[in-house]
């Protein structure tokens, strides 16, 4: 073992000993966060010990880390369930802390320390945005003996595709002092999909240890690595494998500890996952915010490696402090709920540099329907990011308000979304840029006055929101004229379905307009400031008057015997804007007290289940230790008794603690408006901000795009197709296809979302052949126009164009590969297809477009004209 790992052992298991004790109450969560980087490098542990079950992705689709541990020649599992006839060892502790993860196992005379490490340290967005996770095991003798002991770890190629059947390639090599693994798909489809339940099938899984601890490496069969570590003569010794399937594939760490005695003996590696490009916006593919100034992985690693040690005690310091004020703001209980919810909060969105360089951060709706920078998803989300000052808040902001401004968006209300994950293309929800159905308005125009308020409010100055002034006056003339009683529309919570006269979206509109007003007077208008304070304290005074319901105020004003949270009220306090008397929070908090289930307040009078950000949100309403106790304690006992093992929900049932819907979001970020209620505390985290994040770049010009092969979603097409597996090269551009059937695009079951069918097919498999001619082509960048459902291959003059797998829910522009442009003539070409259908919907059709992106000196002079400060 080399010199600096002995000299980090006695430390680090010390440090991390004390986080350990720190974090009490034990806890065991319904999920258990590993790897939380991203939303597609995101794995967890479901079991209630680590060793109880594999590993997953956030979706519940396997993601398998395995940790093994040989102890005088006999194998103990810590971590996943294979192999099957090695036993668990026991797991005697279990910590969450906001950055790491511990587990303690004990058994065959040694204990054992496994923790993961994320470096998720807020006032630098640089160190923030890494997206590595590491994993340190300590290993001692626990009864006074020596015992020879090793250690083994792999990882499944299937952290680097959508669907295990999707092939991979995996390597290993040395540099920089590590021993490094690499692994990721062949087809490499770089942000061709979009989607919820999906994972990357892009970039590229890392992972590496420092060579002087002498690991042994190896890549190949998942069985066979294990069987190779084991001692079972085992066969994995080969420097790269694939393309083979990635259920085939994984990559292995072993280290020999020799013997081991009371003195602690440490390991350590680090897992990486490079994905090249993170988010498309507004067309631009945007780097990953570590990847700015031209980082590779190679060097990511390196700096991982060389961070170790100070980051290690860094998190330590961080988690101690940061559990420490939760503590002191709420007791044991917020110290759970605000540790399980940091990592997920960051770990549901992405952290990317926009064209000067400036961190942008992209939230994604998990488990609701996957859209992207969604309004009322980082509107519960805020807390978290506000706390840690103004490069956090504004991160998510930006990219918004660029967007709303912009000619794209033609209402008079606030957007709802930038797309869907992870291309921030426009909104996609409801009547997207089309039509005001199933718009927000109401929702979405206050959550944005208030969030730039509350920028305000830690910077001092209301700056950021002068560059977007005429946008946020626009929204607030039209809370002043609609916000009151809001017609029936949606609100945040949507799942709830339309309501009229909602008098939490009320208060909302009302906290909203004194935002502005609030705005006013900080820019100088302060007759503005008069007129907007003048309408929202006469809103206010009617809001009590007309939503009063004896002992509480109703769900909706025109229905007495109703109730409703009204956790949009705390923006009361967290600004300052003193709209609502103070008894207006007392008589409701007395109101919530007296009719909480078991497991926490239920939302509304409707339903027994309630969101848990607004549970938080609303204990915070009188600003009294034991009416935020009294709320919190349910959420805790919920999340100890769940009988559902997936990543902390948001949206749960109170009588029954089984969760409805909504997995790993973001909006647990929301847990944190406690801290932001404390003016010193929020203070003190918000001064730390080293990014100081300014000059942020314009909204990306959006290439233009032109059909050349134009599909049914512009204008059908006569394709010839069977439904009947064809022999020979049926790919082939010479291919006799006469004896095929003849239909129009494109070609689906009914029911299948945004599918124009022209033809019906509803069996298994599908190929298809069409002709087509391209005389008029210009210098932009050939793709393919696609809405597959769901895997494809498809042919151009019998060239393999692209493979896709999974399914999208639109048209989206695909990578050709460089040998089918090039197979491409002016006339006479074919284009062939086949499509499987595996489950669900079914649809296929496929065009071709040229792409221009604006040139480099437009792209310039477009940023340098509307940077925001």
């Amino acid at each position: 073992m080399g010199t600096n790992v002995l000299r980090l052992t006695v430390l680090c298991v010390a440090a991390a000993t004390a986080v350990a004790d720190a974090a009490t109450p034990r806890f065991t969560p319904p999920a258990t966060p590993l790897v939380a980087c991203d939303p597609y490098f995101s794995i967890w542990s479901t079991g209630r010990a680590l060793n109880d079950n594999d590993t997953t992705h956030w979706t519940g689709k396997p993601h398998r880390l395995t940790a093994l541990i040989e102890v005088d020649g006999t194998t103990y599992r810590l971590m996943g369930s294979a192999p099957r006839r090695a036993a668990a060892m026991p797991q005697s502790d279990q910590v969450v802390t906001p950055t790491q993860t511990i587990y303690t196992f004990a058994g065959a005379g040694v204990q054992v320390t496994l923790r993961f490490t994320t470096p998720s340290l807020p006032e630098d967005i640089d160190l923030l945005s890494r997206p590595i996770t590491y994993l340190t095991f300590d290993v001692k003798s626990s009864d006074g003996k020596k015992h020879d002991a090793k250690l083994y770890f792999d990882a499944s190629s299937e952290l680097c595709v959508d669907v295990p059947r999707q092939e991979v390639e995996a390597s290993k090599n040395a540099g920089n002092g590590l021993a490094v693994v690499k692994m990721g798909s062949v087809e490499q489809n770089v942000l061709q999909k979009v989607g919820d339940d999906l994972r990357i099938d892009w970039g590229y899984f890392y992972a590496a240890a420092p060579q002087d601890a002498d690991p042994v490496v190896r890549v190949g069969e998942p069985r066979a690595l294990r069987a190779a570590f084991s001692s079972e003569n085992g066969r994995a010794d080969a420097d790269a494998v694939g393309p083979k399937e990635a259920g085939d594939v994984a990559s292995s760490f072993e280290f020999d500890l020799g013997e081991v005695g009371d003195k602690s003996v440490r390991r350590w590696l680090v897992v990486a996952y490079d994905d090249l490009y993170s988010i498309q916006f507004m067309g631009k593919n945007l780097r990953p915010y570590w990847r700015r100034n031209g980082m590779e992985a190679e060097e990511l690693l390196a700096e991982a490696a060389r961070d170790y040690e100070s980051l290690l005690e860094r998190c330590d310091a961080f988690d101690r402090e940061l559990m420490a004020d939760l503590r002191e703001a709420g007791g044991d209980n917020y110290v759970i709920v605000g540790s399980l919810a940091y990592r997920q909060c960051l770990a549901a969105g992405k952290f990317v540099a926009d064209e000067n360089g400036q961190p942008l951060q992209f939230c994604k709706e998990n488990h609701s329907n996957g859209c992207i920078g969604t309004s009322d998803v980082f509107y519960p989300m805020a807390p978290q990011f506000f706390l840690f000052g103004p490069s956090m808040a504004k991160s998510f902001l930006v990219p918004f308000m660029e967007y709303a401004k912009s000619d794209r968006w033609k209402f008079p209300f606030a957007p709802h979304d930038l797309g869907t994950y992870p291309k921030a293309n426009g909104q996609v929800y409801g009547g997207g840029e089309r039509s005001e159905e199933n718009q927000m308005p109401v929702e979405e125009s206050g959550n944005m006055l208030l969030l730039m308020a509350g920028v305000a409010q830690v910077e001092g100055n209301a700056e950021f929101a002068e560059q977007y002034w005429p946008t946020l006056t626009q929204w607030a003339e039209y809370l002043k004229e609609k916000g009151f009683d809001p017609d029936n529309q949606l609100c945040t919570d949507d799942f709830a379905g339309h309501l009229a006269h909602n008098v939490n979206l009320s208060a909302k509109a009302i906290c909203g307009l004194g935002a502005y007003a609030k705005l006013c007077e900080m820019k100088g208008e302060a007759e503005q400031a008069k007129e907007y304070r003048k309408v929202a304290e006469e809103f206010a005074a009617r809001w009590v008057k007309e939503a009063a319901d004896g002992d509480h105020y109703r769900l909706t004003f025109d229905r007495p015997g109703t109730w409703s949270q009204k956790y949009n009220l705390v923006w009361d306090r967290v600004l300052g804007l003193d709209l609502f008397p103070k008894e207006v929070f007392e008589t409701e908090m007395k109101h919530y007290r007296s009719v909480q289930n078991r497991y926490g307040l239920p939302l509304d009078s409707r339903q027994e289940y309630t969101k848990l950000d607004w549970v938080l949100w609303t204990a915070c309403l009188t600003g009294e230790d034991d009416d935020f106790d009294a709320l919190v304690a349910p959420v805790v006992e919920f999340l100890r008794e769940t009988p559902d093992r997936s990543p902390m929900t948001d949206w749960y049932r109170t009588d029954n603690a089984r969760k409805v819907g909504f997995t790993a979001r973001p909006v647990v970020g929301g847990v944190f408006m406690r801290l932001i209620c404390d003016k010193d505390v929020w203070s003190k985290w918000a001064d730390r901000d080293q990014t100081k994040a300014s000059g942020y770049a314009a909204l990306p010009i959006p290439p233009v795009v032109r059909e050349l092969v134009p599909t049914s979603d512009t204008e059908a097409a006569r394709w010839r197709y069977t439904q009947r597996e064809p022999r020979g090269e049926w790919q082939s551009a010479d291919y006799d296809d006469s004896g095929w059937k003849s239909g129009m695009s494109g070609f689906g079951a009914k029911g299948t979302p945004n599918a124009p069918i022209g033809s019906e097919w509803t069996s298994n498999d599908i190929w298809l052949r069409r002709t087509f001619d391209i005389e008029n082509r210009n210098e932009g960048d050939l793709k393919l126009l696609m809405h597959h459902d769901e895997d494809a291959q498809v042919y151009i003059n019998g060239v393999l164009a692209a493979t896709v797998t999974g399914y999208t829910t639109n048209f989206n522009l695909m990578d050709l590969r460089e040998e089918a442009v090039a197979a491409l003539k002016p006339r006479g070409n074919t284009l062939a297809v086949h499509c499987k259908n595996r489950t669900g919907g079914q649809f296929i059709d496929v065009g071709l477009a040229e792409v221009e992106y604006p040139t480099a000196e437009e792209a310039r002079v477009a940023t340098k004209a509307g940077e925001t400060k």
